[in-house]
């Protein structure tokens, strides 16, 4: 980063950045955005609030590279939680359709795997920023309206169990660009017949890059202050 030139974040940057817990990937790019004191800035690839991990954010000219990294492959690890479902599939709303978990076994999880893993059908989560009708379906179903989205297709290249402490089932998912991992937690629990529901979520990688590259939003700060008041 050549950090005599005070346009340099006009001219264009890519900054890893390790999105906080409970942070919006917008709050990430408004803290950061604020501080440069450009308006061009934005960030490749939602992640939700109750999800951590890499978010990459482009500076300047380089947010015309935004679509090429979204369109990337993906890591994530994570927890699902088995036996309870919520209508968000994650631990955004209250956990409920409680079930007995306690006869589910590696090898039934193993195979659960394997039924997603490929290139698969997947209903994206009711409630998500997708539009439907020119209104994002998630607003929609806070209003309490029926919401019926179409299947579509992804890949999932690798879906891995990394450790199992029930009810919690600790994984690792290599896939496309379009993958929910919400949704999957919630197939997961419904191909066990128990349902289930994502109760943490981290972004490890994206195409080439990865989350020990990244900086938390205060580094990110600290070096922006450097370079804005060289």
């Amino acid at each position: 980063m050549n950090q005599g030139n005070p346009n340099i974040f006009a001219e264009g940057q890519v900054l890893l950045i390790n999105k906080p817990l409970e942070w919006t990937s917008f709050d990430v790019v408004r803290k950061l955005r604020n501080q440069m004191k450009i308006k061009k800035v934005g960030h490749a690839g939602t992640l939700d609030p109750l999800a951590t991990g890499l978010l990459i954010l482009c500076t300047g000219k380089f947010t015309r590279r935004i679509n090429e990294y979204m369109a990337q492959e993906k890591e994530y690890t994570g927890t699902i939680t088995l036996g309870s479902t919520t209508p968000t599939y994650d631990l955004e709303s209250e956990p409920e359709n409680f079930k007995d978990y306690s006869s589910i076994t590696r090898e039934q999880l193993e195979a659960v795997t394997k039924q997603f893993t490929g290139e698969i059908m997947q209903v994206p989560p009711i409630h998500s920023a997708i539009k439907k009708d020119g209104k994002r379906v998630y607003e929609l179903a806070r209003r309490g309206e029926q919401v019926e989205l179409e299947a579509r297709k992804i890949t999932i290249k690798e879906f891995e169990i990394t450790a199992i402490e029930m009810p919690l089932v600790y994984f690792r998912v290599v896939c496309s660009t379009g993958t929910y991992i919400r949704s999957l937690a919630n197939d997961v629990g419904a191909a066990l017949g128990i349902g289930g529901h994502l109760s943490g979520l981290c972004r490890t990688r994206i195409g080439e890059f990865t989350i020990d590259k990244s900086m938390t939003v205060e580094e990110a700060q600290e070096m922006i202050r450097k370079v804005t008041t060289q």
